[in-house]
């Protein structure tokens, strides 16, 4: 008598809420990406990049991540993306991942933050900044307004804006775009020429 074979169970569908938030995410970046106007002013080079402090991930590791303290070893990339697992915020993810290396060898650090919760970022410093660099949570979105980067028509959410900020605590690159290319060469140059102006 013929067996049939074993099938695993179907995946189950997602549900409609699910389904809701991601085309509502999609409806936002879409938006924010055809209609610049939608997104707040950087600020500006020159400006002192306000402190905080945040509950990060890296490597899958919860820590708290202290902007203070990460300017004693040298100059911070911040570059903020809207969210998590979204197609451009994984290919940014995946390309500073690539350039981690780099930047470690110029003296700075790079940390992500949008407004996702931690336990979420925990499997996004996995999968997407392959266990390179730290990524923060800001679910109030307060950092998020200090850097005057949200995304006018949805407050909570962050703009793709990259900051470099240096030692001292000013902002020597505000670099805003919602296309992920281009993100790391501006902040990468950026923390070059500083590296190059520092003596000998």
């Amino acid at each position: 008598m013929h067996t049939p074979a074993h099938r695993p169970p179907a995946p189950l569908p997602a549900t409609p809420s699910a389904r809701r938030r991601r085309l509502s995410v999609s409806l936002v970046l879409a938006a924010a990406c055809a209609l610049p106007g939608l997104s707040h002013a950087a600020l500006a080079v020159g400006a002192a990049a306000p402190d905080f402090s945040a509950d990060g991930a890296l490597a899958g590791q919860p820590f708290r991540f202290v902007l203070a303290d990460a300017l004693k070893k040298g100059p911070v990339v911040l570059y903020f993306y809207p969210k998590a697992f979204t197609s451009g915020c994984t290919v940014e993810a995946h390309q500073f991942a690539e350039a981690t290396p780099r930047f470690t060898a110029l003296g700075a650090t790079v940390v992500g933050m949008s407004n996702d919760d931690i336990e979420t970022l925990k499997k996004f410093s996995v999968e997407a900044c392959r266990s390179q660099f730290a990524v923060a949570a800001d679910p109030g979105a307060k950092v998020i307004r200090q850097y005057d980067a949200q995304i006018a028509v949805v407050p909570s959410m962050a703009n793709r804006i990259s900051y470099v900020i240096s030692p001292q605590g000013k902002v020597l690159l505000a670099y805003q775009s919602m296309d992920p290319d281009g993100h790391v060469a501006a902040t990468l140059k950026a923390v070059q020429d500083w590296r190059a102006a520092q003596p000998r």
